[in-house]
């Protein structure tokens, strides 16, 4: 199902969760690279849903035809010229996932009960050897509960709106942050508050707020608490 490789015999599992913008990709990948992990980005899977749902005419609303897609998938998470990719049945949808719809349409699908449990079964499978840096909403409380190590990051929506926005234009495209900053609060809304795996941080994670902190003491404290734990 993925190119997950087997884990050595000390390695764990990495549950990085938090809203969108709060800097999960950006650590998880570095994490997962100190530490030669492999990382699931599983708010990618959930965008991939939802891009090929929409091209493919499915309604949101339809939930057995939704389950019937997730069932279909398969994913690969490669890296290309230090870039990391989404591949889902062999296409590279990288760039048509990354868009403001890509992520109001992964909110959406992620409350069908069908398409999280499918996907859920799928991330369990993935990181069931451990030496793997997972990162989403729920990857503490629900796909790994038991994980080693759980992190919940956070940031203001204000800092999370300017760093979509740079990341957006790194790709070429245009946004307005005031406009962005509400369609983070839009979907911080919607994600925690529904009804299934909503928005929170594990009772057992450790809370680190990204609004004032370089990447490298995000990273470095991760590492510290990851060796901590037997990585």
């Amino acid at each position: 199902m993925s190119n997950v490789s087997q884990a050595q015999e000390n390695s764990i599992v990495v549950a990085i969760d938090g809203p969108a913008g709060a800097g999960k990709s950006t650590i998880a990948k570095l994490c997962a690279r100190k530490l030669g992990y492999t990382y699931i980005d599983t708010g990618a899977m959930y965008r991939a849903v939802g891009l090929l749902a929409r091209r493919g005419g499915v309604s949101f609303e339809d939930s057995p035809a939704l389950e019937r897609l997730v069932e279909g998938l398969q994913f690969d998470f490669p890296w290309v010229e230090g870039e990391l990719h989404t591949v889902v049945n062999g296409e590279d949808v990288s760039g048509p996932i990354r868009t403001p719809q890509g992520a109001m349409d992964a909110s959406t699908v992620s409350k069908v009960g069908e398409v999280r449990e499918a996907l859920v079964a799928l991330q369990r499978s993935m990181g069931t050897r451990g030496g793997v840096v997972m990162e989403g909403r729920d990857i503490g409380t629900v796909v790994f509960p038991a994980a080693e190590l759980k992190v919940f990051l956070t940031a203001s929506p204000e800092v999370r709106g300017a760093r979509r926005l740079a990341q957006m234009r790194g790709r070429g495209q245009e946004g307005v942050l005031s406009k962005i900053i509400a369609e983070i609060k839009q979907r911080d809304e919607q994600d925690s508050t529904r009804s299934i795996s909503p928005l929170r941080p594990a009772s057992d994670s450790v809370q680190l707020d990204t609004s004032n902190l370089p990447i490298d003491e995000v990273l470095e404290r991760i590492q510290t608490l990851a060796k901590e734990r037997g990585a």
